[in-house]
């Protein structure tokens, strides 16, 4: 269970408490003095947004849902420049909205502390790639560092903002998957007065990034670059963990990767040096350079890009050519994609040094094949109920499953997996009503770009701006759940609701469109299903953009507010006129609808009696709920 927000508050030095990766970095926030913290949603990094949300008010911090993460750096860059401490968290994709505000920050560089979450994902638990943000810190020249526990994930925000006040530059912190939704133990340290206010005292010359300003503001920052590897040298987070005996073999690691490392030397009995680096950017050449020269094998075991190992390589090439160096480039010991594991760190490690594996991973991994045997293999699916698979039905009806579909990031790219299978082109957050722009002209036929409410604020806007300026032909639905469904309900621009659980102006996505020159736009409740394809058809048959909103509320939201009522929502019921055609199955998918015995049932604990399923029986053999 997660720690109520007043555990997070408390001015208890030394207490331990059970803490995921995310909600530590919140922790850290607090202990840290942080007085602005912005965030756009996104796994893995949700949590820290929300937890900060949660206790906000009660700590003295502004806490925002920005509109996206470009905006929310802005937003945050503008405090510190003003001396006020600030963080912004993002997921790993975020970062690439922020980078154009990011780069030029670097140059500017900030007076208080400002300290850009990372969250990266390995493996694309929930993400359309996997890239390693520790290149952005080699982009940017800003320092990097990354916690591997808990712990450090804490700790690591006030180092952070004292790396960030002292060099003036904003600093990241990288966290994994693995990191981020680890729950360990974690130490409280003592807590810091928020630093919320400042002052914005002029500088032109340093704070506007004209062409004449910037050259020399470039000069400034590798200077500071020099003064962050001084830091790197010296920082506790850059050290020997393990001294071998005879000085063979050195293992550099860094973040979750080292914490398979640990593991692996101990399966295999493995007898070698371990060199954690906790700051891998700029990476602490006199330490790495010692490390080198006390061994003769180096092998490099981090997460995703060769981003150490190419940087450990050149060092190594200048001052000890003769050590050799292993990792994802020599060989491919390790691979360049996917999220490790002890068991890919033990294999790889057993390559390298020709010991026998210590484990039969052939025989586990036999055994847990015929343990899945037994299991329920389930796809992740729209939740009954879910207002997404009414407009994906509405549709598939409205044009018999004849047009394109580009899709957006959120919940409904879930519509690609059959029964309803919508969804032909996914990029990234706002790309389906650009693309839609290019599919359209490319081919002539209809094209529906589909995106979520909340994508649409992100980064919808101006392409819909550009297909109206540049008259494009398609039809853009706004799938309008009412939240931030997919990363765990958080308000956004069209809830009217704010992070510090006030309410702000609600943005209305319908004016927001005709505001855009949008001159068709239609707003309709996708359970009323043959409205819907009315609106639908005559929007395709409309020259130019068209919008049609469909707005219903996400059926979390109404499950979770008849709990707080003490209620529940009426399931649907199967009368006797059922013949178990199964045609609400092949045609909607819900998993509230399930084969028993060789009939159709309603599993009424997920059931919550949308009424989807009775407006598309042929025997009109489904009830709703009185």
């Amino acid at each position: 269970m997660p720690p109520k927000p007043e555990t997070l508050l408390q001015d208890k030095a030394g207490k331990q408490v059970l803490l995921l990766g995310n909600e530590a970095i919140a922790r850290g926030v607090i202990e840290a003095g942080i007085g602005i913290v912005t965030t756009y949603p996104g796994t893995p990094a949700s949590e820290i947004g929300d937890t900060v949300s949660k206790l906000a008010s009660k700590a003295g911090i502004y806490m925002e849902y920005s509109v996206n993460e470009k905006v929310a750096v802005e937003v945050a860059a503008g405090a510190a420049v003003c001396g006020a401490r600030a963080l912004t968290a993002m997921k790993h994709v975020g970062l690439n909205v922020a980078a154009d505000a990011v780069m030029t920050l670097a140059y500017i560089g900030v007076r208080g502390g400002y300290v850009i979450v990372t969250a990266d994902d390995p493996e694309c638990y929930s993400s359309q790639n996997e890239q390693d943000n520790r290149l952005y810190a080699l982009l940017s020249n800003l320092p990097c560092l990354e916690p591997s526990n808990p712990q450090e994930c804490k700790d690591m925000v006030r180092y952070a903002v004292q790396i960030s006040e002292k060099l003036e530059l904003p600093v990241l912190l990288r966290t994994v998957t693995r990191v981020s939704h680890t729950r360990g133990p974690v130490i409280y340290g003592s807590i810091d007065k928020p630093r919320l206010k400042g002052m914005l005292k002029r500088d032109v010359q340093r704070f506007v990034a004209v062409p004449r300003h910037a050259r020399p503001m470039h000069d400034r920052l590798l200077e500071k670059v020099e003064r962050a590897k001084e830091i790197s040298e010296s920082s506790p987070y850059n050290r020997v963990v393990r001294k071998a005996d005879n000085g063979k073999i050195g293992i550099i690691s860094s973040s979750a990767a080292y914490n398979y490392a640990v593991e692996a030397t101990e399966l295999l009995g493995l007898n070698v040096s371990l060199l954690k680096l906790g700051m891998s950017h700029p990476l602490p050449e006199g330490i790495i350079t010692q490390f080198l020269e006390e061994h003769e094998k180096i092998i490099v075991v981090e997460e995703l890009e060769p981003y150490l190992e190419v940087q450990v390589k050149a060092l190594a090439k200048d001052c000890v050519p003769k050590v050799e160096i292993y990792g994802k480039m020599r060989g491919q010991y390790f691979l360049r994609s996917s999220e490790f594991s002890t068991r890919i760190v033990v294999e790889g490690l057993a390559k390298i040094t020709g010991l026998k594996l210590p484990i039969d991973f052939i025989s586990i991994e036999q055994k847990y094949e015929e343990v899945s045997q037994t299991l329920i293999r389930r796809s992740p699916v729209l939740c009954a109920g879910c207002p997404h698979r009414a407009s994906f039905y509405v549709l598939k009806r409205a044009t018999n499953g004849k047009a394109l579909f580009p899709t957006d990031i959120g919940c409904y790219a879930l519509g690609i997996a059959p029964p309803l299978s919508v969804g032909d082109l996914l990029i990234c957050m706002g790309a389906s009503i650009g693309t839609a722009g290019g599919v359209s002209k490319a081919t002539e036929v209809d094209t529906i770009a589909i995106v979520g409410d909340s994508t649409f604020f992100h980064a919808g806007i101006p392409a819909l701006v550009n297909a109206v300026y540049n008259n494009h032909k398609f039809t853009l639905v706004v799938v309008d759940n009412l939240t931030t469904a997919m990363t765990g309900n958080q308000p956004h621009p069209g809830t009217g609701k704010t992070g510090m659980g006030t309410h702000g102006k609600r943005v209305v996505i319908e004016e927001v469109a005709r505001g855009c020159g949008v001159r068709f736009v239609k707003v309709i409740n996708p359970f009323e299903v043959e409205e819907a394809i009315r609106a639908v058809k005559e929007a395709l048959r409309t020259s130019g953009v068209s919008v049609v909103v469909f707005r219903a509320p996400c059926a979390l939201l109404l499950v979770r507010e008849k709990r707080r009522l003490g209620e529940r929502l009426e399931p649907c019921w199967i009368t006797e006129a059922c013949n178990n055609c199964m045609a609400c199955i092949k045609l909607l998918g819900c998993p509230a609808l399930v084969i028993k015995n060789g009939n159709v049932t309603i599993n009424e604990a997920l059931c919550t009696g949308c009424g989807l399923c009775a407006h598309v029986c042929p025997y009109k053999a489904i009830r709703l709920p009185e």
